[in-house]
């Protein structure tokens, strides 16, 4: 063999093995005016497949929105099911929740949707926010915390939790979101109050009724004392609460989003890979093992990514490290990005069909919110 030959199969050589390392090319078919779905199956680097699912969105031309299941702050559904009553194009999985108790369903991290607070940040968790204007939209990604106070008998006090279980010395307030009434026990003091003012104080009883013109305040322990002294039929009280960013910023989106979402890890920061999941508290396993996972992200035209990817079904759908995710989601544009919740509770419906395989045994799983997709 010549060299000429040899160099010419060497270099035909590299060349294919260059193009098998290639990713596939991912080919998007629209689904309405202003949505576009692609599925693809990819070689994972440690054998096996993702099986991958992404809604590439224009936010200018569709209408996204958070949804709870039931429409209330406890409660499950599945995401084809909130679809449905809905009318959604389109929707992905949403945020954590409580999975057990009375109160499953709950979300566990920030939940605001059409400009009411419904959960309060859990550990400064990265957030996505839904900004509105005269016909655009815009997403704000970032890790959120609260300024919240309750005012009532001339003090203020830190107010610790909106629409939960309350803990030992905590003050929560209880909003119509959550229900009919409140889900507590009666080893504290509740104190309803309508119109701004006490109206009815149940004090060591709980389930109280939850007005559509006010709130309750649920307190025990220490708080509970506070509440005992301060707060008495005719008191005028009040609450306050505030999103603002948990890292310092001149501009504070968080005030001027309608729906906000908390899930995390962060993934993507200005395009780059950045994985905050110490930051945020959790396990490192949650972020180096193989799991199902769904994310949404946005592009640098100002496009949205929702994205979900199998998993826990090998070798067909082996599931993502947090690190691979991020790596997808930037070849796919990304220039931010977070995570959502995942495992078994990864679904992606389009056009009333779920199209991605759920890894739960019985099939989709019932969670407590879901990102969906409408037609202005």
């Amino acid at each position: 063999m010549t060299l000429r030959c040899a160099l010419s199969l060497l270099l035909a050589l590299v060349l294919s093995l260059a193009a098998t390392a290639q990713p596939a090319a991912v080919v998007w078919k629209g689904v309405a005016s202003g949505i576009e779905h692609a599925q693809f199956v990819r070689q994972a680097p440690d054998g096996g497949n993702w099986n991958v699912n992404v809604l590439r969105i224009d936010i200018d031309k569709v209408r996204l929105d958070i949804v709870h299941a039931k429409d209330a702050a406890v409660g499950l559904e599945t995401v084809s099911t909130i679809a449905h009553r809905t009318g959604a194009i389109a929707a992905v999985n949403g945020g954590y929740f409580r999975t057990t108790g009375e109160l499953r369903g709950d979300s566990t991290g920030t939940l605001q949707i059409d400009g009411v607070l419904w959960s309060e940040p859990d550990r400064g968790r990265a957030s996505v926010g839904f900004l509105r204007g005269s016909g655009t939209t815009r997403l704000a990604f970032g890790h959120v915390r609260w300024q919240a106070t309750i005012n009532g008998g001339g003090q203020k006090r830190t107010l610790h939790g909106l629409n939960r279980a309350r803990g030992p010395n905590e003050v929560i307030i209880f909003t119509p979101p959550f229900g009919p009434q409140t889900i507590t026990d009666g080893t504290g003091i509740e104190v309803v109050v309508r119109g701004g003012r006490v109206t009815d104080i149940f004090d060591r009883a709980g389930g109280s009724a939850i007005p559509q013109d006010g709130f309750v305040v649920s307190a025990r322990g220490s708080a509970g004392d506070w509440v005992r002294r301060r707060l008495q039929k005719g008191t005028r009280v009040t609450f306050s609460a505030a999103l603002r960013p948990a890292e310092p910023s001149r501009d504070n989106p968080w005030a001027k989003a309608e729906d906000v979402l908390a899930a995390g890890p962060k993934l993507v920061t200005a395009g780059r890979v950045d994985v905050t999941d110490a930051r945020e508290k959790m396990i490192p396993t949650f972020a180096s093992d193989l799991h199902p996972r769904s994310a949404i992200a946005a592009t640098a035209d100002g496009r949205a990514l929702l994205l979900v990817a199998d998993g826990r079904r090998p070798p067909d759908r082996v599931g993502l490290a947090l690190d691979q995710l991020a790596r997808l989601l930037i070849e796919l544009g990304a220039q931010e990005a977070i995570n959502l919740d995942g495992g078994g509770s990864t679904a992606m419906v389009v056009e009333g069909k779920v199209v991605n395989f759920p890894s739960d045994p019985t099939g989709e799983r019932p969670v407590s919110d879901a990102i969906v997709v409408t037609l202005k």
